[in-house]
């Protein structure tokens, strides 16, 4: 008991000596050293590789993009007034040039009023390299994972709601230029909306998000996460749904039933009415002449 007392003495003693606080201190330090020493490696290679990747997606971008984008996406204003040859690229995402890359809309062959879906030109690091470049240029949106827009994960009755859900968010926001069941359309001053059949998962959610051509911007704000997957989960239905119509004529709806009625229906009609009126004639000379 002595003992302990003493030593309890002793370290009170230290404790108020004038090197204490000093030791404590160098205690800390090398604690929180020693703590930094631990994660900061991982933390610095996902930099390092991070950065590869940006000067990668810069190199890409320096020899496909910049003719019309500018050296660092700034864009490119022509001698025309209020004309863009290529638009500025800061702060529209990642998700963007996914998109635009992605769906080979990117690079353009021709400045136009709308870029139409092509054969892409780079491969999938590639487009992952200039997306991230471009994603330096300025915060905005990034490139949505599977969970975002994927209904693997739901029960069957959990698909029949979304696909439900999707459904009504569609006909209310999206079929006055995609046409009921996403088929596309005619849009004014040369522009059209795309069908979207057959269309990856991935690149409706992008284009949802970021807005594309003539298409408004449905931010998370506007249409949330998962109303955008309902979407999709609709849409991805009608892609499975027969026919039962039979020949839909390609879904555009009463513009090409009609065109049908007059041409074939109607056509018909007058190309047998004539066909009548001279096998009537041919009948009329016969008997005149016999």
């Amino acid at each position: 008991m002595r003992f302990l007392n003493r030593t309890a003495g002793r370290l009170s003693r230290h404790r108020r000596g004038p090197l204490a606080g000093l030791a404590v201190l160098l205690l800390g330090l090398v604690m929180t050293g020693g703590l930094y020493a631990a994660f900061a490696p991982a933390t610095a290679s996902e930099t390092k590789a991070d950065q590869e990747l940006i000067d990668q997606g810069r190199e890409l971008f320096l020899v496909g993009c910049s003719s019309c984008h500018g050296l660092n996406g700034e864009g490119i204003r022509t001698a025309r007034d209020g004309y863009n040859l290529g638009p500025s690229l800061v702060g529209v995402g990642a998700a963007a040039v996914d998109f635009q890359v992605g769906t080979g809309r990117m690079p353009m062959s021709n400045p136009g009023q709308q870029a139409p879906r092509k054969e892409r030109l780079y491969n999938e690091e590639e487009t992952k390299a200039m997306a991230a470049f471009v994603a330096s240029l300025g915060p905005g949106p990034a490139i949505p994972s599977s969970e975002d827009y994927s209904i693997d994960g739901l029960s069957e009755d959990e698909r029949q709601e979304a696909i439900s859900r999707g459904g009504q968010i569609f006909l209310t926001n999206c079929t006055a230029c995609h046409n009921f069941n996403g088929s596309g359309g005619a849009m004014p001053r040369g522009g059209y909306a795309p069908s979207l059949k057959g269309v990856d998962e991935k690149h409706i959610y992008e284009a949802m998000l970021t807005g594309p051509q003539s298409m408004d911007v449905f931010s998370n704000g506007n249409i949330p996460p998962d109303a955008k997957r309902d979407v999709i989960a609709y849409l991805k239905s009608l892609e499975d749904e027969p026919e039962y119509g039979g020949f839909g004529l390609g879904g555009l709806g009463p513009v090409s039933e009609g065109v049908f009625a007059w041409v074939v229906g109607i056509g018909s009609l007058v190309g047998f009415a004539i066909w009548i009126a001279a096998h009537s004639t041919r009948s009329k000379k016969d008997k005149v002449e016999a």
